[in-house]
């Protein structure tokens, strides 16, 4: 912090957004910092001259009582002016603040002063770029900051004094060549840190730091040193010649124990531990469903990691989602580590996208005049990540949204990777950890990566013959995403503006200056060139709105979860004169992007003789180039694919946004059944594959993920293991009967009714809700009913879709919520873990059956019925009992755990196949009666 600065760190609370409009400040919180010390602080409510809004209070509980006696603000125009006076301003969200009380001032008579601007919401996204999130309360909840009062500007304005000593602070410590490229970024950020970054720079200068020891400073960037890979000690020879049972009881038992202070093994887990290792052993695949709490991350864990120690061959791990990734990591792997009387070498291998390119990234800092203000952002805060990051990983950042675009374009990709001509090979995030997987016990990845062996000839995952595959309930589906085709109108027009289509600047121009920079022969123009594409852009805009207007006016269309409209077709039996067009268009486009894909590959093929002449850089341009001309190329083979060709064992169909774009327009494919491929080129290629989750199987049998996998003919081994929970005593499942029957009245009725006991038992359990269903038109329906109840605002509603937010940051609102009903759809129906009071009640809307007009759904049904089967049975019924399990899963998440689900679908008590529901639970007790009477008899639970 330069000495002689004075900063005020301001807060304001308002009755609204815009004091033109006729809002005002309620109350102002001031702290000034001299020298890096708070020296002074100044509060105030202040009396605003109308009635504060009752969400104000709400928020703020700033009441009208409270303002009532206090100054106006213009009796305390004098002092804000002294605390202003040579100062620069600090606000969290700074536009606000400063807008706010300049307008305010104005109002007066009085002026803003000049001072310098600090957004501490912009400093924390860059240099905190790990946080989950941004606002006041979750820095100071993650940064350990006291904040006891949020929402009111004296304890905001503290903390947010905090918070920038502490920003500052970190600013300080960054070396020296991080702060020098952070400079040409000063100008075009909200916070004026050119001067400090200056006499930072200066002081490191004058002090002749030296970052060598604590960074890898290379080609101008800064990147955190990475440790020396430790050489592993002897394994001890005494453990090679046992089994694993022998092993275990011989070193294990103990181990355990001592590991946890009140350890003790849960059968359940040993059970699983034997049966993993005895797939292991006799080369054998295992379904293995372990009911909530059996510890199976361990129980698997253990034995893989034996196995690959007395093997020498690597096991993978693969999970569907990140947080089990982590989890894996971050606290099973440790812990491993510490039982094992030998290391385990534990490698995280993502897909390449996932990982930044060192060299796209230098030559992206070449160029920012006509960046984004996000953009700007991204780029300064990988700067600051690059000296903290040790696996480059983009799960590790939290993006702006502007920033998720610029990702694409410095992520890691095979096209335009310049392998060993590039100087950042070594440190290549991507090679080093692929390299380290070589080398590693445990490599822990993901689904969509394990199926890359299905079709790819480069494998990127390591020769393995052993897997686990955890989430197993995923895989099926994540494979016939993987085999799936898709193409849509947003991917082709970024590939255009990329090249530079209708652009001013961008690859193609920069293309031709160096081909005569180069003075390489050239055939076309740049004129011809650019009119090829101009006309193959063209006609892609004109198919993709052909196509959006075909779906807008067919009759047999069907909306998506996220309010799109959908259309499955099959090309070879669609008929009509606007088919025909979007054919003979698709034909067209073809021909013109053929032509204009030839002749960007003539341009980079200009350079295959001059390769020694080119510098490292020109070469950078030229992978890139090539790379956006074969994704180009890749999008429309897909359209091709899509339009003009047909497979019988593929379902095709189209999405639309009817209130987007004309062009806004998205096809997909699957491949109606992966079970073959499944089976060929996974499992009879693997010795021992263990696929577990905590929904496997259907009424205890295994038949359904048996068939649908693949593994019909592999003799698989299966095991139930039960959850240690007692859920007699911890959980009731408890059926109202006093709702109508789905079938009996309208969707409307229904919601209104599911509204009105979703409110009464909101009412009695005073606690926090999660509400599940399995349509989001239902679930704005009934949110809409019970926001009307919630009139006086007692409850606070998160809904999906409806509330902004991703997943994450809905969950985070209602684990911080005293009283809240959390309405979710499909990604809430698992993989969320909501322990003691933060959930006592589930409500289950209706019974997961998948919506029968999804196209994968029915061509799976129409399959069946051409083998003979009964697609409800065989399909539908066993996906939703394992559906319906995944959401029960979501109650009762510890020992100490109590709480009721509800099930409001009539069809569980009065339907021969609701039965099956309740088989496949846990043995719960199951009451049934009116709503009001349940309430009564289990008010204890709730």
């Amino acid at each position: 912090m330069i000495e002689q600065e004075r900063y005020v760190v301001v807060d304001i609370e308002t009755t609204g957004h815009s004091a033109k409009k006729g809002d005002r400040i309620i109350q102002i919180g001031a702290v000034v910092i001299e020298q890096g010390e708070i020296v002074e602080t100044f509060s105030s409510f202040v009396n605003p001259g109308l009635p504060v809004p009752p969400f104000i209070e709400d928020l703020t509980g700033i009441s009208d009582e409270l303002v009532e006696q206090a100054p106006s603000f213009h009796s305390l125009v004098p002092e804000i002016l002294r605390l202003l006076k040579n100062s620069a301003f600090v606000a969290h969200n700074v536009d606000f603040d400063r807008s706010f009380l300049a307008e305010q001032l104005e109002l007066e008579g009085y002026m803003f002063p000049p001072v310098p601007l600090f957004d501490t919401v912009e400093l924390a996204r860059m240099l905190l770029p790990k946080q989950e999130g941004y606002k006041l309360n979750q820095l100071a909840d993650q940064l350990g900051f006291d904040h006891d009062r949020p929402h009111q500007a004296d304890s905001d304005a503290e903390v947010t004094a905090t918070l920038f000593l502490t920003l500052v602070h970190k600013l300080k410590q960054l070396p020296l060549l991080t702060l020098q490229q952070l400079q040409p970024f000063a100008k075009r950020l909200k916070s004026d840190l050119g001067p400090l970054l200056a006499h930072y720079i200066n002081e490191k200068l004058r002090q002749g730091a030296d970052d060598q020891q604590h960074y890898d400073c290379y080609r101008q960037l800064a990147l955190k040193r990475m440790p020396e890979e430790e050489t592993e000690p002897v394994q001890p020879a005494a453990t090679d010649a046992l089994s694993f049972p022998d092993f275990f009881s011989t070193f294990m038992d103990g181990k355990m124990k001592e590991a946890f202070l009140h350890y003790e093994l849960r059968p359940g887990q040993r059970q699983m531990m034997q049966e993993v290792d005895e797939a292991f052993e006799q080369c054998q695949h295992l379904l293995v469903e372990a009911g909530t709490g059996t510890g199976k991350s361990l129980a698997y864990l253990l034995p893989a990691a034996y196995y690959a120690h007395s093997t020498g061959n690597p096991v993978v791990i693969s999970t569907q989602t990140i947080p089990l990734q982590e989890q894996l990591l971050e606290r099973d792997l440790p812990l491993i580590r510490q039982l094992l009387p030998f290391p385990v070498k534990a490698a995280l291998l993502k897909g390449r996208s996932h990982y930044l390119c060192l060299r796209k990234f230098e030559q992206s800092l070449q160029s920012i005049e006509t960046d984004s203000y996000d953009v700007i952002l991204t780029k300064a805060l990988l700067l600051i990540w690059l000296t903290e990051t040790e696996n480059g990983d983009v799960e590790e950042l939290n993006l702006p949204s502007g920033g998720k675009g610029f990702w694409y374009e410095v992520q890691s990709d095979a096209a335009s990777d310049l392998g060993r001509f590039s100087p950042w090979f070594s440190r290549c995030f991507y090679h080093r950890a692929r390299r380290r997987a070589q080398e590693a016990d445990l490599i822990i990845t993901n689904h969509a990566l394990l199926c890359t062996d299905l079709t790819n000839e480069q494998r990127i995952l390591p020769s393995y013959s052993h897997a686990v595959i955890d989430e197993a309930h995923h895989f099926e589906e994540t494979a016939s995403d993987y085999l799936g085709n898709s193409a849509d109108y947003v991917t082709f027009s970024y590939l255009f503006q990329r090249l530079g289509v209708q652009q001013e600047t961008g690859m193609l121009e920069t293309l031709f200056e160096l081909i005569g920079k180069h003075q390489l022969p050239l055939r076309q123009t740049r004129k011809e060139a650019e009119d090829v594409l101009l006309t193959a852009k063209e006609e892609v805009d004109d198919l993709f709105r052909m196509i959006h207007q075909f779906v807008m006016h067919t009759r047999q269309k069907s909306s998506t979860d996220i309010g799109r409209i959908r259309y499955r077709y099959s090309s070879y039996e669609e008929e009509g004169a606007t088919w025909q067009a979007i054919l003979e268009c698709m034909m067209r486009v073809h021909m013109m992007m053929k032509d204009g894909i030839n002749f960007c590959r003539n341009l980079s093929q200009l350079f295959q003789e001059k390769q020694e002449a080119l510098s490292y850089p020109e070469r950078g341009l030229i992978a890139d180039f090539e790379r956006i001309v074969e994704a180009l190329y890749e999008q429309e083979q897909n359209l091709y694919e899509l339009l003009l060709e047909y497979d019988p064992n593929v379902v095709y169909w189209i999405e639309v946004e009817p209130r987007g774009a004309r062009n806004a327009t998205f096809l997909y494919s699957k491949p109606v059944d992966v079970a073959e491929l499944l089976a060929d080129h996974f499992f009879a290629k693997k010795k021992s594959v263990i696929l577990t989750s905590a929904t496997l199987s259907v009424n205890g049998v295994f038949s359904y993920q048996e068939k649908r996998l693949g593994l019909t003919d592999f003799g698989v081994r299966q095991c139930v293991i039960p959850s240690p929970f007692s859920y007699e005593e911890q959980a009731r499942l408890l059926l109202p009967s006093d709702l109508p029957s789905i079938k009996d009245v309208s969707e409307e009725e229904f919601a209104e009714e599911v509204a009105v006991k979703l409110w009464r038992i909101a009412e009695v359990s005073s606690g926090k809700m999660l509400v599940l269903f399995t349509s989001y038109e239902m679930l704005k329906r009934v949110y809409q009913h019970v926001k009307d109840f919630n009139q006086f605002g007692h409850l606070q509603l998160i809904g999906q879709g409806v509330t902004s937010g991703s997943r994450a940051k809905l969950m985070k609102m209602f684990k911080q919520s005293s009283q809240a009903i959390l309405f979710g759809t499909s990604s809430f129906w698992e993989g969320i873990d909501l322990p003691g009071e933060q959930l006592h009640t589930l409500v289950i809307v209706r019974l997961p059956f998948s919506p029968p007009d999804q196209p994968l759904q029915q061509a799976q049904f129409e399959k069946a019925k051409e083998e003979g089967l009964n697609p409800f049975m065989d399909i539908s019924l066993p996906q939703a009992i394992i559906r319906f399990k995944q959401g029960f899963g979501r109650l009762i998440r510890t020992q100490s755990d109590r709480g009721c689900v509800f099930v409001l679908d009539r069809r569980i008590s009065t339907t021969r196949y609701g039965k099956q529901f309740i088989r496949s639970l846990p043995e719960v007790p199951v009451h049934e009666g009116k709503l009001e009477h349940l309430l009564e008899q289990f008010a204890d639970f709730l």
